[in-house]
């Protein structure tokens, strides 16, 4: 008889096994399992006794750490042991806040084992942030390093609701030190079953163009759909040691940073950086044995901009990138100079990858393109009422949740049954993004449907004129956005960072209109330009569009 285990590896496999796309759509079917806990029912059976390295951890310094995976099953357990003696129960929810170090990893592995709902939050938060983080999210525990405890506690009176508060460091009054942990057992059983349905993320969106959402998902969303589906772009191998970039605050983290190269057996790289610096991204790149490689665009952007014919990336076999789009001048950039090619995935906090350039299904890497639709998923393009536009017409994409929901969708918006409803309508779950399909399955990113350009009767993708804008050899960063125009209902606007040497002048602004004129279709191009020092950006790096629409 069947586990839910061996239904979950049976799928996994099935779509391991498959040579070709059409392959791999036609044999796949989501398990339907009833008990799924991944730290419990897959890592500790995998790591038990597995010498092989899971983690590599380095600071600027270069100090070094290294984990097995057998050593990070035993101290996860070690330490949910600890968090259930402290009084951590089945779906309270546990705000962490830790900077990229070894903690981090065997605390997120421990929770999850406890079956507790943990909310990972950037350490760059502000008191503000961290408040409405505890109150929205009904805070009952909180784990931090202890650099962080001064600008928690300026969060306030809200704390009061906080049960419990761990600190990973130099312990104070009301903090309870994590090296209390190291005296216990290192064998762990839970006291309950875990249901693949049971809570067990919730993260926080970027809040590009609003306040942030609160998206929950489940044991199964991430934890089970993460590993059925993002091997097929993270491409990851037993013998692989994978990097990303990304901030493990946020939901691409949980990608490639912890489920995906772990569910393979392969080996986390991870560095403790303050912030992002591109010189020494492209240093550790060279100098760490680094196979596989994740960076989101807006790291990328700054990357190519350096003497890139000075490093050399002798291992590096790999390299993704999601979290917004990639600029076409980007890839053809980065391909040119190391010979590899950046593999775009597009996907949400709410899901796993929904589209992605598969490489280990033969995809053929178009630039400008998000890919192909993930073959565990019926995605499809929709108009205002939700039917289904032909190919080389924008719609928005869709997943088709009836008459079967496949798991890698969030469960809810926390505590928002209204904005629930209005994203799962008609069988469909609605993303909010429009895209582009074209005859060959490519799909072709416009813009959130809030940030669509409607001038003089044509619809307007802020992407595809940021990429064009892109291509000049002034322009360093660049934000496009609708601007009310009486006579044409919106102009297109552009807010453009110039690289260094370059000046702004009446005569740029002529030369990049021009310019713009020349790479897309004539329409589209930016009617009024200003020159501004920085874009304003999410903490995730993301552009907000909202804010820059408000400067006019």
């Amino acid at each position: 008889m069947k586990t839910d285990s061996d239904r979950f590896l049976h799928a996994r496999d099935t779509l391991l096994r498959a040579q070709n796309y059409d392959e791999a759509k036609a044999a796949f079917h989501w398990p339907d399992l009833i008990h799924f806990n991944w730290a419990l029912d897959y890592f500790d059976p995998m790591a038990e006794g597995n010498s092989k390295t899971a983690l590599i951890w380095v600071d600027d310094t270069g100090r070094e750490i290294k984990r097995s995976f057998d050593e990070m099953a035993r101290r996860s357990n070690q330490l949910a042991n600890f968090f259930k003696d402290l009084g951590f129960e089945k779906s309270d929810v546990v705000l962490l806040m830790l900077s990229n170090t070894v903690d981090l990893y065997e605390v997120l592995l421990a929770a999850l084992k406890t079956s507790v709902v943990v909310t990972p939050a950037s350490t760059l938060l502000t008191p503000a942030d961290i408040q409405d983080r505890i109150r929205r999210g009904k805070v009952k525990h909180i784990i931090a390093e202890e650099a962080l405890l001064d600008k928690i506690e300026e969060a306030g009176d809200v704390l009061k609701s906080v049960r419990t508060r761990v600190v990973v460091g130099e312990g104070r009054h009301g903090w309870v030190p994590l090296s209390k942990s190291r005296s216990g057992s290192d064998r762990f059983k839970a006291s309950c079953p875990t249901y693949a349905t049971d809570p067990c993320l919730l993260y926080f969106t970027s809040g590009t163009t609003a306040h942030p959402k609160m998206v929950l998902h489940t044991q199964a969303s991430y934890g089970l759909a993460h590993r059925l589906t993002g091997e097929l772009w993270l491409d990851s191998h037993p013998d692989d040691l994978h990097w990303n970039i990304s901030d493990l605050g946020w939901g691409k983290a949980a990608w490639s940073s912890f489920y995906g190269p772990w569910h393979m057996g392969a080996c986390v790289f991870g560095m403790d950086t303050y912030r992002f610096d591109a010189v020494h991204t492209l240093q550790t790149l060279a100098r760490y044995p680094i196979t596989t490689w994740c960076a989101p665009p807006t790291a990328l952007r700054q990357m190519v901009r350096q003497d890139l014919a000075a490093y050399r990336f002798p291992h590096l076999r790999h390299c993704i990138t999601a979290g917004e789009p990639l600029n076409p001048e980007i890839l053809t950039i980065w391909r040119k100079a190391t010979g590899l090619t950046l593999y775009e995935a597009y996907g949400q906090t709410e899901t796993v990858v929904l589209i992605g350039n598969f490489r280990s299904l033969g995809h053929e890497v178009r630039p400008g393109s998000m890919g192909k639709a993930n073959p565990a998923f019926d995605i499809a393009l929709l108009d205002g009422d939700l039917r289904e536009v032909p190919a080389g017409e924008e719609g928005e994409i869709a997943v088709r949740v009836e008459p079967h929901r496949p798991a890698g969708l969030f469960q809810k918006y926390w505590e928002e049954p209204g904005m629930t409803a209005d994203r799962f309508r008609g069988g469909w779950y609605l993303t909010g993004d429009r895209a582009i399909r074209d005859a060959a399955g490519y799909f072709w990113f416009v813009g959130r449907k809030d940030d669509i350009i409607k001038s003089s009767g044509y619809r307007i993708g802020p992407f595809e004129v940021e990429s064009a804008l892109m291509e000049h050899d002034a322009v360093l960063e660049v934000g496009v956005v609708g601007k009310p125009d009486f006579e044409r209902g919106q102009i297109v606007k552009a807010f453009v960072v110039l690289r260094d040497g370059w000046a702004s002048s009446d005569e740029l602004k002529t030369d990049l209109k021009s310019h713009c004129k020349r790479v897309a279709a004539p329409y589209k191009y930016p009617r009024e330009i200003e020159f501004i020092e920085e874009l304003p950006k999410t903490i995730s790096g993301k552009t907000r569009h909202g804010e820059l629409r408000s400067r006019g």
